[in-house]
Formats: structure tokens, C-alpha cells, sequence
């Protein structure tokens, strides 16, 4: 395959890849690229004693004691190219400047792109793709912040991890595409929920200004028990399918006590226990005790 052949074929693969993704990057490569340009066509050593000051082509083509060609500099279609090949004559590395913006490209033995980093419109982005070519890892910077998204081997999105001005988030995605699990902190208050598997949020895990919440969720995301830890203690609250709280256990620091309340969130009975002794009371409709002990 010619010199020719490959750079048609690389800039094929650099169009495939940015049409897939838009995984593209290329600043510190950029930074080599230049720095080996600069050393090997306008440093003022060998080429200031020969008298020549300048050098114009459209391509560079470097070959070892072999005559294989190695290295190749050249204009492309849409843009200047560089491209280094191994023994084995594959192209393993390719750095371009395109229309779209600078990339780099590392492929592995088997002329497959591994790694491509790039810079666009929207933000500098990393992707690591597999053996079968498959996007595994992205991380890319958006004007909002940055993100990292992780994928299985059939391309599908089981991890994202973001951050922005209001906080930063970690979403758990199962094989069917669902979310499985959520871990936030929005301002300042961190936050782990876990779904069902149709997205439907069972358990919610937080921390707020006064004091840990654990919630649990029924199949329609109404909450059926909270626990929770504040300044006068713990508590626990039941309720019943509309969401309405009908039965309450707390402790404080000199009473401990349950209460049961109806339908209409009127308390019918509690039991109360402190140092002084234990009490029992049960109340009508119009929150009137109608029997205690002692």
C-alpha cells in the first residue's frame, strides 16, 4: 500500500470516527508536532550552514535505512496531516488539522483507532475505544462543565459522571439503558437514589442541614417510610398509598413515643415513655381523648 493509499485511508477512518462520536483532541501532540516541525525544518543549525532558508513542498516522506517509509508529512483534503508508521508498516499515529478542529489519533496493531483526542466548537474531548472499535470512554469539557460517560461493549451508556456550577452527579445505567442508581450533591446537600428497574425511584438517601433522611418509595414514587435524624433525635414516619402519614415513632431526650393517626391525619392513639413513667391514650375523630392509663 502506498504513502498515498494510507493517508486516503486514514482520512477515512478520522471521518468515520468524527461522525460516530465527535471524540477528537489534540493539544499537547499539537505541541509535539510543532516542536518536531521546528527542530527538523527551521532550526538554524544545518540548514543556516548550507544557506538554505527556506523549504516549500505539499509532502515530507521519511524512510529508514530500509527505504519503509515511516513518517509522512503532507496537505490532505481537508487539512495538513502527520502520520508515523511502525515496522510492520501500519499507521499508528495521526495528527491532522482539519476544518473541524485539531485531532489526534493512536491506532493499534491492527490498524484500529484506540485513542482519539480532539478540540471543536464545543470543547476538547477524549475518547478510548476497544479492540472491536467501540467507544468505551469519553471525557469531553462543555461550556456547563465537564463529563465522563462510560460504555459496555455494545455501546450502550452505563456510567456519566458530571459537574457544573450547581454541583456534580453520578448516574448508574443497567444493560437496558435504565437508571439504576443516582448520586448527587446540589447545593451542598448530597443526595443517593436507587431505582427500580423502570426508572422509578425506591430509595432516596440524603443529608440535609438538619440532620440524615432515608426514604423508601413505593411502585408509584409514593413515599411510604421516612427515617430521619434531626436536633431532638430520631424519628420514623409510615404512610399509607397517598402519601398521608398515619403512624410516627420518635426519641428525643426525655420522651420517646408513637403515635397512630386515621385517614384524615387526626391522631387516635400514642404511647409515650419517659423518666417520669409510661402513658397510653386513645382519641375520637375530633381529637378528644377518650381513654388513657394511667
Amino acid at each position: 500500500m502506498s504513502t498515498d493509499e494510507r493517508m486516503e485511508k486514514m482520512e477515512g477512518q478520522l471521518a468515520r470516527v468524527r461522525w460516530v462520536n465527535r471524540c477528537l483532541i489534540a493539544c499537547m501532540v499539537l505541541s509535539l508536532g510543532v516542536w518536531l516541525i521546528s527542530k527538523t525544518f527551521t532550526t538554524e543549525t544545518a540548514w543556516a550552514k548550507s544557506g538554505v532558508k527556506e523549504i516549500r513542498a505539499k509532502r515530507f516522506i521519511l524512510e529508514d535505512e530500509n527505504g519503509k517509509s515511516r513518517a509522512a508529512l503532507a496537505i490532505a483534503k481537508d487539512g495538513l496531516m502527520l502520520m508515523l508508521l511502525d515496522e510492520n508498516d501500519k499507521p499508528r499515529v495521526l495528527l491532522s488539522v482539519l476544518k473541524d478542529g485539531p485531532m489526534l489519533s493512536l491506532t493499534d496493531e491492527n490498524d484500529k483507532p484506540r485513542v482519539l483526542l480532539s478540540v471543536l466548537k464545543d470543547g476538547p474531548m477524549l475518547s478510548l475505544r476497544d479492540e472491536n472499535d467501540k467507544p468505551r470512554v469519553l471525557l469531553s469539557v462543555h461550556k456547563d462543565g465537564p463529563m465522563l460517560s462510560l460504555r459496555d461493549e455494545n455501546d450502550r451508556l452505563r456510567v456519566t459522571l458530571v459537574a457544573d456550577a450547581n454541583g456534580s452527579g453520578l448516574v448508574l445505567v443497567n444493560e437496558n439503558g435504565k437508571t439504576g442508581a443516582g448520586l448527587t450533591v446540589h447545593k451542598d446537600v448530597p443526595v443517593l437514589v436507587l431505582d427500580d428497574g423502570n426508572e422509578k425511584p425506591r430509595i432516596s438517601l440524603a443529608v440535609f442541614k438538619d440532620g440524615p433522611r432515608l426514604r423508601l418509595f413505593d411502585e408509584n414514587f409514593k413515599p411510604r417510610a421516612t427515617l430521619g435524624v434531626n436536633e431532638n433525635g430520631p424519628g420514623l414516619t409510615l404512610s399509607d398509598e397517598n402519601g398521608k402519614s398515619l403512624a410516627f415513632l420518635n426519641v428525643s431526650k426525655n420522651v420517646s413515643g408513637l403515635s397512630v393517626c386515621d385517614e384524615n391525619g387526626k391522631t387516635r392513639a400514642s404511647l409515650n415513655v419517659s423518666k417520669k413513667g409510661s402513658g397510653l391514650a386513645l382519641f375520637d375523630e375530633n381529637g378528644e381523648v377518650i381513654w388513657s392509663a394511667p
